[in-house]
């Protein structure tokens, strides 16, 4: 009977660590894309020209050898195979952690943890459903709130221009930086990169900087067009 509950044992801990590592792989991919997308979305400050030629570029790519758009349908499969990996892991070792507490304790201490640690599950929860509605709004067009015009540029200032669609974005924005801070330090732990201490804290300092710089980059575009800038 031991012996049979150390074999279950054994397998249970292999998979959480390859639904972690499932976890850890399809983040990174998700910070090369938001890298990439900040980029193209700061492109909004060199005017619509810019920005509209920059979204038709990103169609074209690879003609003839893809059709029209054939790049982006790849990238957009491949995030959606990912996302799907993603989602999986997570609530699969979300409701492994929830069936492990067979103890209540009445006061939990966590001295080690951050507020984006504490939040990383609702968090995720709430990027998710953001996905959905960004979809739905800038890549569907289904909800078009502000614009529905086939230049990306006046859909993107136009929706903008409405206080609660640059809110929602905003309030993502921030669940981002606490999912980017905290998932980064979870990947490189995942992917055994943090056996010093030296490469705990720069684990840590990556964590942050990716948040600053992703979640700040994204923020300015509905900031900038509130304020006029924009425009």
């Amino acid at each position: 009977m031991a012996t049979v509950t150390a074999v279950k044992n054994k397998r249970s801990s292999r998979s959480t660590i390859a639904l972690k590592l499932l976890m850890a792989l399809s983040g990174l991919i998700f910070i090369g894309y938001v890298l990439a997308h900040m980029y193209g979305n700061l492109k909004a400050f060199s005017g619509q020209e810019a920005f509209d030629s920059y979204a038709e570029h990103l169609r074209t790519i690879g003609e003839p050898l893809l059709p029209y758009s054939g790049l982006l349908w790849i990238i957009r499969i491949v995030l959606l195979v990912a996302l799907a990996v993603h989602v999986y892991a997570a609530y699969t070792l979300w409701a492994r952690a929830g069936k492990a507490r067979t103890t209540k304790y009445a006061v939990t201490k966590r001295v080690n943890s951050t507020w984006s640690s504490k939040t990383m599950r609702w968090g995720g929860t709430a990027l998710l459903l953001f996905i959905v509605f960004h979809i739905l709004h800038f890549t569907l067009r289904v909800v078009t709130p502000g614009s529905n015009s086939d230049s990306p540029y006046e859909r993107l200032v136009g929706s903008f221009e409405i206080w609660w669609v640059s809110a929602i974005y905003l309030v993502a924005m921030a669940a981002l930086a606490m999912h980017l801070r905290h998932g980064t330090w979870s990947a490189a732990q995942t992917l055994g990169l943090t056996n010093t201490a030296s490469a705990r804290r720069n684990a840590n300092l990556l964590g942050y900087l990716l948040a600053v710089v992703i979640a700040g980059g994204y923020s300015l575009i509905p900031v900038f067009v509130l304020a006029g800038v924009i425009s």
